[in-house]
């Protein structure tokens, strides 16, 4: 049986003009607080910087998206500052909260609508992943967007056949595919909800224009890996290992990689929204939910089942379950606010929290300490400081080319050393390149000249002239702990084994 009465005493109220007064709110704050954002680029980051300085159909760990994304708002800032390369972050959350209300109302007529909607606005706005995701720039961010419009659409026409509506769906879904592949999980559940649900589905003529749309935006980077010898699909098999490396240690060890990631979804959108989405899970596995509830459940909780089972099987990261939290945030909002009292506000309390609290640390990054006396924003920072000792020990050991293995130390010496009197490469290891440094810019056969070479672990060299010319440790940030060796030599100690 069907439940979706309304509970009168369960009400917390919230206006539109207050949601939009808090999301353009919670927006703001995140902006201005990057103009005072302390944080070096994470890795990440910096590559996707780096992308958008050399613009192409893909690259070696990811689509192109995030890196076009990155690219135009450095040309109409005409800077690459750091507060230039996040500012798209809050501004695309800000975009996918209206977006989700948008959705919501189209989903849910009449004066539920109305009441429900400026809550999903709100509590979209303030998630953890959300709040994290607006300080340092993440595919994510975007991605999370057009799946909501492709939902959007997709539910448009589930009410009415739309040419128009179906060339959304599909570029929305392609684009969520340009920025990330993990977008593929979530057509499984859209399948199961058009076989289900005689009211999800659309008219074939849709499918068709929307899988034309779809495959038109997507080709250039197929066609790009069918180039580049699979680059970013062989990059997504190793990470996941698909492949089979990293997949021992047993039953038990797989089984708490798959509770992990289950459990960093309590953290990724809260825990009252993650539980929120658990019970209507289980409110439709009962016979509880009306097909529009059925529907949300069908384009969020398969997402979660799916990458919970490769985390079982082999390995999966917290955030790839991003696009199940579209239809998700409205789904757990909508129950929420049907049938308990006060969980929305614990939510929003705890969100509020988060993304005041977020910024801050950013902003006091070099200050503020865990107990064992690190800095809470560790992974974040010293990037620089580590790039610009290599350039003082390069210049004084009088060598104009640094060469390095580890992308990190690669990808921050390239965006903090732009500019400057430096070559930089990564050194080429042979066969397939174990990151984009090595794909593009591998120290080329034809430099004679001896290098500076970075390394996080001792170097012999049995081809040519090394010498160690400085070993240290980072006092802190992200390799603090670590040792780090510097070697002046020739490159014939850095070719690729045969």
């Amino acid at each position: 049986m069907s439940d979706t009465t309304y509970s009168e005493t369960s009400h917390q109220t919230l206006s539109l003009r207050l949601a939009l007064a808090i999301i353009f709110g919670v927006t703001l704050w995140r902006v201005v607080m990057l103009v005072f954002n302390r944080t070096d680029l994470f890795v990440d980051e910096a590559q996707y910087w780096f992308w958008g300085q050399n613009l192409d159909f893909g690259y070696y760990s990811k689509p192109p998206v995030i890196a076009w994304v990155v690219r135009f708002f450095n040309a109409i800032s005409g800077s690459d500052s750091t507060f230039w390369i996040r500012v798209s972050a809050p501004l695309f959350h800000l975009a996918t909260a209206l977006m989700l209300m948008r959705t919501t109302r189209r989903l849910i007529e009449g004066e539920a609508g109305r009441e429900i909607e400026p809550w999903v606005g709100v509590i979209f706005v303030t998630l953890p992943a959300a709040s994290l995701s607006a300080v340092l720039m993440s595919t994510d961010t975007i991605q999370i967007l057009f799946v909501t419009i492709a939902i959007w659409a997709f539910l448009g026409l589930t009410k009415r056949s739309s040419i128009i509506e179906a060339v959304i769906l599909g570029v929305s879904l392609g684009i969520a595919f340009l920025t990330k592949y993990s977008v593929l999980f979530l057509l499984p559940g859209v399948g199961l909800a058009m076989l289900t649900l005689r009211s999800a589905r659309i008219a074939w003529r849709d499918v068709l224009i929307a899988a034309i749309a779809g495959a038109i935006v997507v080709s250039p980077n197929l066609w790009w890996n069918f180039a580049h010898d699979a680059a970013t699909v062989r990059h997504t098999e190793s990470i996941a290992h698909w492949n089979g490396e990293g997949n021992g240690g047993g039953f038990m060890k797989h089984l708490l990689g798959a509770l992990g990631f289950l459990g960093a979804q309590f953290g990724v959108v809260g825990p009252v929204i993650f539980y929120g989405m658990l019970w209507a899970a289980w409110r439709m596995i009962r016979g509880q939910s009306d097909d529009r509830e059925k529907l949300l459940v069908w384009l969020s909780i398969p997402v979660i089942a799916l990458i919970t089972l490769q985390a079982l099987f082999a390995k999966a990261y917290a955030n790839w379950a991003v696009t199940a939290y579209s239809a998700g945030t409205i789904l757990a909002v909508w129950l929420l606010y049907r049938l308990t009292k006060k969980g929305l506000a614990v939510s929003l309390i705890i969100g509020s929290v988060v993304a005041f609290l977020l910024p801050v640390l950013t902003v006091f990054a070099y200050d503020i300490k865990q107990p064992n006396g690190d800095l809470v924003m560790k992974r974040y920072v010293g990037r620089s400081a580590i790039s610009l000792e290599i350039a003082d020990i390069a210049a004084q050991a009088n060598v104009s080319t640094i060469v390095a293995d580890n992308r990190d130390i690669l990808a921050d010496l390239f965006y903090t050393l732009k500019g400057k009197p430096y070559h930089i490469y990564a050194r080429n290891s042979g066969g397939f390149p174990k990151s984009y440094y090595e794909q593009n810019f591998s120290l080329p056969s034809a430099v004679t000249d001896d290098v500076l070479y970075i390394d996080d672990e001792r170097f012999d060299c049995t081809a040519g002239k090394s010498e160690l010319i400085k070993s240290w440790s980072p006092d802190f940030g992200n390799m603090k702990g670590r040792t780090l060796y510097a070697y002046h030599l020739s490159p014939s100690c850095l070719a690729p084994k045969s």
